[in-house]
Formats: structure tokens, sequence, C-alpha cells
């Protein structure tokens, strides 16, 4: 008769383990931009083995986590629906500023890196919607109609990506960062930097922190790492001034 062992752990599968992995990796990355497997199958409470077994090099785990992190953007505003297209904007840009807050010192050197290809077309539906709401209200005469809104549209992505890079640069709060992205993305699809202004005071909810936070993306303080991102990615080591 075998032995019955008792206490042990019930096996992860397969597809529980990658997703272990993947969150570990956008925790560790958010401190650490140049963490490695070993490393990151650490943070996950898995063996470097079980690492390889699902990516079998640092750069296609990171492939797939830009992958999901921009698909994680596109499913938060897809709830956005808001009558009113500069509204709509306005909380288009918010919601994908709450998806990204907690990580954007590996936001930022992921768009900004190898890695920037991935991202643009994860983000194409993004962009539709942006470009949807300038259509509405270009023809409503409130906003600009002098660039087509394909183009506009990714001004206004470029425009939240300057943000994000901001934040982590100069240190900004979450509250000042929310208002500067629903601001610059308002202003750069034409609105009047008061009437942006106006807007957000008179509606303060449209600017409010989410009430729940993912507990896997914690809030980030401001490191220098936005200009060494690329090569950080490149040689897998830290930047200089990366929290440890």
């Amino acid at each position: 008769m075998g032995v019955v062992r008792e206490n042990r752990a019930p096996r992860r599968d397969a597809a529980a383990n990658r997703e272990a992995l993947l969150d570990a990796a956008r925790v560790l990355l958010n401190r650490e931009p140049g963490a490695s497997l070993e490393a990151i199958a650490a943070e996950a409470g898995l063996t470097r083995r079980t690492v390889y077994g699902h990516f079998p090099n640092r750069d296609a785990l990171l492939d797939a986590l830009a992958q999901r992190g921009s698909e994680r953007v596109v499913a938060a505003i897809a709830s956005v629906d808001e009558a009113d297209p500069v509204r709509r904007l306005a909380l288009i840009a918010v919601r994908a500023w709450d998806e990204i807050a907690g990580v954007r010192v590996m936001a930022v050197t992921t768009v900004r890196g190898p890695r920037a290809e991935i991202v643009d077309a994860a983000l194409t539906p993004l962009r539709r919607r942006i470009a949807e709401a300038l259509d509405e209200g270009a023809a409503a005469g409130r906003l600009r109609d002098d660039i087509p809104a394909p183009l506009l549209a990714r001004l206004v992505e470029d425009a939240a990506l300057a943000v994000f890079a901001a934040s982590v640069r100069d240190g900004l709060s979450d509250a000042e960062s929310r208002r500067l992205v629903v601001s610059l993305s308002l202003t750069t699809a034409g609105l009047g930097w008061r009437d942006a202004a106006e807007l957000i005071a008179a509606d303060p909810d449209l600017v409010a922190a989410p009430a729940r936070v993912d507990p896997l993306w914690p809030p980030t303080v401001a490191i220098d790492v936005v200009a060494d991102a690329a090569a950080a990615d490149a040689s897998g080591t830290a930047p200089e001034g990366a929290a440890r």
C-alpha cells in the first residue's frame, strides 16, 4: 500500500502559474526594471524551471506582459458609456490612468522601449474609442476638426503618455496626475484650457480616485528611470536610481 502524504499543497495548473508569473513581473519590474527571470520567479513563489516552462527567455515574458497590460487598459475603457463626447473623452483618459497609475514606471519604459509596437497594436481599440469621441465632438463644434480624427487620437494618446512620464520624473501626486491627464487630453483635442478646468471643477467625480485599488499594482514612488529605460531593457540591469 502506498504511503499517503498529508498537508501537500495543491499543485497549480499551468495557466495559473503563467498568470502568477505575469502578476509578479508587473509588481517587481515596476520597482526594479532590470529584474531577472530568477527574481521574478522568486516573487511569484515559483522555481526557475517553471518560468522557463512558460517563457523561453526574459524577452518573451516582457512581450507577454506588454500585451496583457495593454489589453487591461482597453478593457478598462470598454465600460465608458457617456453620451457627451467631451466628457466621454475625459473618462477614457482617467480610466486609462487608473489602470496604469500603479505601474507607471514600467509603463513608461515599455512604451519607449522595444515593445512599443506590441503596445501600439494592442491599443488600437483605445484609439478607435478616442477617435469616435473626437468625431462627435468636432461635429458638435466643441472639439477641433482641422486634424483627422485617427491622427488626433494618436496625439491625445501621446499627451496622456507624457503625463505618465511626468508623474514619474517629477513625482506628481495621484490627484495632480489625474487632473493633468484629463486636462491635457481635452486641450489636445481642441478644448480650451480654461474650459477644461471649468469642466473638471464642475464635475469633481470626473477625476475622483477609484474606490478600489488593484492590490497587485501598489502606488509607485518617483524614480528616475525614464531616460535609461531602453538601456535597462537591453542590458537586463536596473537603471541607476531605481528603487531596490
